[in-house]
């Protein structure tokens, strides 16, 4: 029988990529017939993709290739990037790489043979522009949004209000306003829409763009579950003609990362669900000031704790942050042999396996779409602290919306290459922890995250929602062009 061959344009950053390709292992686990190609853009700073990219190389799954487009820029190109805003950064230099991507499309496609037929163009939110080299080559495009379905409905409002309304949603910044957003069942505050959506400076027009190509793509992958967004999806669903079908598959759980003996055996030696793990994403750091305002935090409020503290990138650059060659340079003296043998300062974490170690009973998180599954998936709590992207969303979505977490800051912003001027104190970080770790409030939460543990597992497996929105997106894969 011929082959399904998929192309997948994953977007910059190792949750994207990470997600693309446990998206791509659960199709061919579901279809023998798929086969995709990955093609890796490279970008001019460190997005932390290297480090993901060795052990998917050598993976089993001989269905899955890759094809890395190094950065390259038109030497008689010296325009710098119209915006500091990280995400817009992204999105020009990815839209700068069409040229290279074209070419291996078309090299892909002059070495398929009579067995193996291209059946279209999976494209990440950031990669919209890719949509043109799909219609260029007459192949259908997809969306693979890493995002919740709630945020998709958000830049899609945002698209619409814009474009059907002439109304420039970035007047909001600073403001106490809310809005009516149909994809939320509660109004959404102005202090928790992304940074780049309310920066005058081409991040709101580049949201605005890339809502708007969307609606050119046949249709939008979605990594949620109807049953944690049910309000969103049947929101989209109810748009079906004016927006694309909207496809739950998720959740998608990256189990790729690598254990730590050294973390997993200190998580061995701690009471169940005594431990509250602290880790900010692939790109999440802070100054040395609410380093320590952390720390004082974690000392007070008495927890046993894991964290994941990472140094940021230079002033100015926007590569992702490393791991500190002493930590003990940031940390108020004494800190680490005060909390010895109670906390452990680490610096990558295998978030997956730390998540699921019974251990750990509250998770501080800056509310990366990923990191929400993962912990739902995990029966673990969490505290909201969002930092850069579209996290003060999620974190609202997660708080708000859904009731299965507690606040610590939903509305402080960290954007990777402008450092916050707000310091969240050490009262209100601890205040956070005590609510999530000991309070009797949480129970209520816990219980709605531990019955969302047996859910969302329910939904993949056979007759599950996802397992059969995934089984309608497969067949449209394969509908004749």
């Amino acid at each position: 029988m011929k082959k399904t061959e998929l192309l997948f344009i994953p977007g910059p950053g190792m949750g994207h990529l990470a997600s693309a390709v446990e998206f791509g292992k659960l199709l061919i686990n579901r279809d023998e017939h798929l086969s995709i190609v990955y093609i890796i853009i490279d970008l001019s700073y460190n997005t932390g993709v290297d480090a993901f990219m060795e052990p998917q190389l050598t993976d089993a799954y001989s269905c899955i290739r890759f094809v890395n487009i190094p950065y390259q820029i038109d030497s008689s190109d010296h325009q710098e990037p119209k915006s500091k805003n990280r995400n817009v950064v992204a999105v020009e230099l990815i839209n700068r790489q069409k040229p290279l991507v074209r070419d291996a499309v078309l090299d892909i496609i002059s070495k398929a043979n009579s067995d193996r037929e291209i059946a279209g163009i999976v494209v990440d939110m950031f990669c919209v522009g890719m949509i043109d080299v799909a219609q260029e080559f007459e192949l259908p495009s997809y969306m693979f949004f890493t995002s919740s379905a709630g945020f998709l409905g958000l830049m899609l409002h945002v698209q619409s209000l814009h474009d059907e309304y002439n109304e420039d949603i970035t007047h909001y910044k600073d403001s106490d306003a809310e809005l009516l957003v149909p994809s939320f069942s509660n109004p959404v505050p102005a202090k928790v829409l992304p940074t780049t959506m309310l920066d005058k400076n081409w991040g709101s027009a580049a949201v605005v763009t890339s809502a708007r190509r969307m609606l050119e793509v046949k249709g939008i992958i979605v990594n949620t579950f109807h049953e944690l967004e049910s309000y969103a999806i049947k929101s989209l669903s109810g748009q079906e003609g004016k927006i694309p079908r909207i496809y739950p598959i998720g959740p998608i759980i990256n189990w790729n990362s690598k254990q730590d003996d050294g973390i997993m055996s200190w998580l061995d030696t701690q009471p169940s669900c005594s431990v509250v793990f602290l880790c900010f994403g692939s790109l999440g750091s802070f100054s040395c000031e609410q380093v320590k305002e952390i720390a004082v935090a974690l000392e007070h409020s008495r927890c046993r704790f894991l964290w994941s503290l990472r140094q940021p990138p230079a002033k100015g650059e926007i590569d992702a942050p490393s791991a500190y060659a002493n930590p003990e340079e940031v940390l108020p003296e004494g800190f680490l042999q005060r909390t010895s043998g109670v906390g452990k300062v680490i610096g990558w974490a295998p978030q997956m396996a730390v998540l699921s170690h019974p251990a750990v009973g509250g998770f501080v998180s800056h509310c990366g779409w990923n990191s929400i599954l993962e912990s739902l998936w995990a029966g673990v709590p969490i505290a909201a602290w969002p930092m850069y992207a579209e996290q003060q969303t999620n974190a609202f979505e997660v708080v708000a919306e859904l009731g299965i977490a507690v606040e610590i800051k939903m509305d402080y912003r960290n954007d990777a290459n402008m450092e916050s001027k707000i310091i969240v104190s050490a009262d209100e970080i601890e205040n956070g922890i005590k609510r999530l770790m000991m309070d009797r409030n949480k129970d209520e939460i816990r219980e709605k995250v531990k019955d969302l543990k047996e859910i969302c597992r329910q939904a993949i497996v056979e007759e599950g929602s996802s397992y059969i929105s995934l089984a309608h997106l497969i067949e449209n894969f394969k509908e004749k062009m």
